[in-house]
């Protein structure tokens, strides 16, 4: 007779940076956490697990979740979906094996349901063990609220949109939407204004870079120069109806 888990595999959700925008129950999950796994690029310490930085408990096991290719690859090449299946697959098999025994804690900023890459665990450990999703402020409420203005009005419509999508797509969104947060910016950037020219809205957008977090910034898109950080945020702001 196969053992019934005693354990199971939460999925915090951070929210934007701010440690202090964290929810109550995802700060309560990481004080009783014996184990925690985060997602992170090789070499890097990983934006999950410094907003919990002094927040785990002493003796508690770590899990680095390296991503074996990044932006290395084109999504579109089949070797890069080959890499990162492979890695999803291992890894739910890693938080299956604690799940038997024991409770892991899975950190993801912002809200694990809103592009986040704990879905594609989500979706391997489904029928093999127990998980909780504890949501959480996403990234992009945090960034326009760092610009001092509402993002929506009345009966505005928000688009929310990657600039890896094709630039004539990007300008297809942009000209049809009221207001507009994009998300992974990077070397996707150059793509990104020129979209936004297209559609007459290069003058209204916004940059986030680092949103809620010690270094943030918040400036006109048009004032920017140079390289901006893959998760910075481009905003565009509705103007529709109020009273």
């Amino acid at each position: 007779m196969t053992a019934l888990p005693t354990g199971k595999v939460i999925c915090a959700g951070l929210g934007p940076g701010d440690p202090e925008l964290m929810s109550v129950k995802s700060w309560r999950a990481l004080q009783s956490a014996r184990h925690v796994a985060y997602f992170r690029k090789a070499g890097r310490a990983g934006q999950a697990r410094a907003i919990v930085d002094g927040l785990l408990a002493e003796g508690v096991t770590e899990y680095p979740m390296e991503y074996p290719v990044t932006t290395e690859i084109h999504f579109s090449d089949p070797e890069y979906n080959r890499q990162l299946a492979a890695f999803y697959d291992q890894w739910a098999d890693t938080l299956t094996e604690i799940a038997r025994q024991d409770t892991v804690v899975v950190l993801c900023e912002g809200d694990p349901f809103l592009y986040g890459s704990f879905m594609h665990l989500h979706t391997r450990l489904a029928g093999r063990a127990t998980v909780e999703i504890i949501p959480g402020i996403t990234g992009m409420s945090g960034c326009w609220t760092a610009t001092g203005q509402p993002i929506t009005w009345g009966d505005d419509v928000l688009t929310v949109a990657m600039a890896t999508l094709s630039e004539a797509e990007l300008t297809k969104r942009i000209a049809e939407t009221d207001a507009l947060v994009v998300m992974k910016i990077g070397r996707n950037l150059p793509k990104l204004r020129r979209a936004l020219a297209a559609a007459g809205r290069a003058d209204d957008a916004w940059l986030v870079e680092r949103g809620t977090m010690p270094a943030q910034t918040v400036q006109k898109l048009c004032d920017v120069t140079g390289e901006v950080p893959y998760f910075s945020i481009v905003l565009l702001h509705g103007t529709g109806r109020r009273p």
